[in-house]
């Protein structure tokens, strides 16, 4: 094996990359700006729930229950209505998030010691959003119930209710970007080098220079090598500037080892760099390895953890996500991340991210081989 050459194939391929104008927005501006869409897109947090009220009893008590939805920064009360039709209608159309009815009976029963319902109804087009502010209404309506007691009985009273003290942690304020962003940090990789990976040789084919270098003295691992060595620079440069740009941008907190992030990224590259090199094999034209590129990455997000938990995904399911590199990268980046952990509790998520890439990338470079000689 020649070093030379390969350092010369090398320097070939990065002339080559950066030759074309139109790759250098991709490779440089088009992870920040996927990153910025995607770190202030991709959350769950609840900042604003719109409401609307239909006050059928006009008392005083209806009205305290509805200062202390105004007075919560959480809800914006946008419509106060005498027909509930007319709120159901809204909530239909996707101009409410909450419609609440107060009967006509609701003071009286609160005078009398009674259970005074309240009706509510929520949009539940997106259910893990509705969770949310439903939970965020109950915590206004137990306000209000010891509000109410406490005038209508002065003394004290304990109702057995247990003091529940709860603390969070790796993420105390519970910000759904410190769960997505170092997600989508691996995505951002695994997009940029399978497609890179791909297209790279399918180019050479099509340009029909890959007969001009099977030609020469190169041989096939150094010609693989020479191919694979300035993607992964690229990547490493690229998981650096992200990295970076996720913690001094979004405030994202990096409490573990950055040479740990390091070496789980030079192993989960080993599969992505391998699945490309497979995509070359199979594809004729750069039309057909886009294509096919995009069949592999669906899966992986799917199957990875980033949005849908695994624990809940049917059982054979569960046992793909093993096979799926991208699960554990993000495993690792994560505790890195927000725990601060290192390989004393990572160690599995190493272990089997270094044997899938050395498996998909010794098993490409094969057949990769076999279709040169």
């Amino acid at each position: 094996m020649s070093w030379l050459r390969i350092r010369e194939l090398v320097r070939k391929e990065f002339i080559q990359l950066f030759r074309d104008k139109r790759n250098r927005p991709i490779l440089v501006v088009a992870p920040l700006i996927q990153l910025l869409v995607f770190g202030y897109v991709v959350t769950t947090d609840i900042r604003t729930i719109t409401v609307g009220f239909v006050d059928q009893s006009k008392t005083r008590e209806s009205r305290m229950l509805l200062d202390r939805f105004e007075g919560s920064q959480t809800f914006r009360i946008v419509q106060m209505s005498d027909d509930p039709r007319e709120l159901e209608d809204r909530l239909l159309r996707r101009k409410l998030d909450l419609a609440i009815k107060i009967g006509p009976d609701f003071s009286e029963r609160i005078r009398k010691g009674e259970t005074a319902e309240i009706q509510i109804l929520a949009d539940g087009s997106m259910s893990n959003m509705t969770l949310g502010r439903i939970a965020y209404t109950s915590l206004v309506l137990e306000r209000f119930n010891r509000l109410v007691l406490k005038e209508l009985h002065p003394y004290r009273m304990d109702y057995g209710n247990i003091d529940a003290r709860v603390r969070t942690w790796y993420n105390p304020n519970l910000y759904s970007q410190n769960f997505y962003i170092p997600g989508i940090v691996a995505f951002l990789i695994m997009i940029l080098t399978l497609l890179l990976t791909s297209m790279a040789i399918i180019k050479e084919k099509e340009r029909g220079t890959m007969e001009q270098l099977i030609v020469t003295p190169i041989r096939p691992f150094e010609l693989i090598l020479g191919k694979t060595i300035p993607y992964t620079v690229i990547a490493v440069t690229q998981m650096l500037v992200v990295t970076v740009f996720a913690v001094f941008w979004f405030g994202i907190p990096l409490e573990g080892s950055i040479v740990l992030l390091g070496i789980a990224t030079l192993f989960f590259l080993l599969s992505t760099l391998g699945t490309g090199l497979f995509i070359s094999t199979i594809s004729a034209t750069q039309q057909q390895a886009m294509m096919t590129t995009f069949f592999f990455i669906l899966p992986f997000f799917m199957l990875s953890g980033f949005v849908f938990p695994v624990a809940n995904m049917p059982l054979p399911v569960q046992w793909l996500t093993y096979l799926n590199p991208l699960m554990y990268f993000l495993i690792i980046i994560r505790g890195i991340f927000l725990k601060g952990v290192g390989l004393e509790v990572l160690w599995p998520q190493y272990l089997s991210l270094l044997i899938i890439g050395m498996v998909l990338f010794i098993g490409s470079v094969r057949r990769f081989r076999k279709r040169l000689d």
